[in-house]
């Protein structure tokens, strides 16, 4: 079982079952604008310790779940189609799991709003990045929201939003973030979620195996 303590006391650990209700309420909490249908359930985190229990952890503050990420392995070709969200979670049970896949994609990071700032985010990182090394895979990958373009998407398009925050003209609420843990912003995928903070727009990211996720 995974354990990292964070400076804040925050315990960055592997899922359990018991988690379940609590994650089904963080989803809800931190998500509230994404497609109901795009949410984890209970029910969808405990099948995700079914298939693949390596890579789900948890934030606790004491017994509270504040922060949570879900993965899966997955053979990916850097060249040709990049996976939806709806691609990935199947229905939120994410069956597209591949138990030999050379990629650790990561399907969310969720951290409750009043549990912001305190290093979580990067903790959760970290635990998936230290995953990768353990299971020898390539690194990870994920869909990262354009969180900061649905309130800006009648001045620019969404391939102008992109082009400025890669050349860091503007910062994104999410992808400036996970650009300081060290991902690399490769590609702008339009329609790969339901949500209208982002006007279903996500961002290929990648953190390739050789980089390494410091804690805060």
């Amino acid at each position: 079982m995974y354990h990292q303590t964070l400076k804040s006391g925050i315990v960055i650990t592997s899922t359990r079952p018991e988690h379940a209700r609590q994650l089904e309420r963080l989803q809800d909490v931190v998500f509230p604008t994404l497609a109901p249908e795009q949410r984890f359930k209970a029910e969808h985190y405990l099948k995700h310790l079914e298939i693949f229990p390596d890579g789900q952890f948890v934030a606790l503050h004491g017994e509270q779940v504040v922060g949570a990420t879900s993965t899966v392995r997955l053979h990916y070709q850097q060249q040709g189609h990049h996976p939806r969200f709806d691609d990935i979670i199947q229905g939120g049970w994410m069956t597209s799991h591949q138990p030999a896949g050379d990629w650790l994609y990561g399907a969310d990071v969720s951290v409750h709003p009043h549990s912001r700032r305190m290093g979580i985010a990067r903790g959760l990182y970290k635990a998936r990045q230290d995953l990768v090394h353990r299971l020898v895979l390539k690194g990870q990958i994920a869909g990262g929201m354009l969180s900061g373009y649905g309130a800006v998407k009648d001045k620019m398009t969404a391939m102008q939003y992109f082009e400025a925050l890669l050349m860091e003209k503007i910062v994104d609420p999410t992808l400036s973030a996970q650009r300081r843990v060290g991902f690399e912003l490769k590609e702008l995928l339009p329609n790969y979620l339901d949500d209208p903070l982002c006007d279903n727009y996500g961002v290929l990211i990648m953190l390739d195996a050789g980089r390494q996720v410091a804690l805060d």
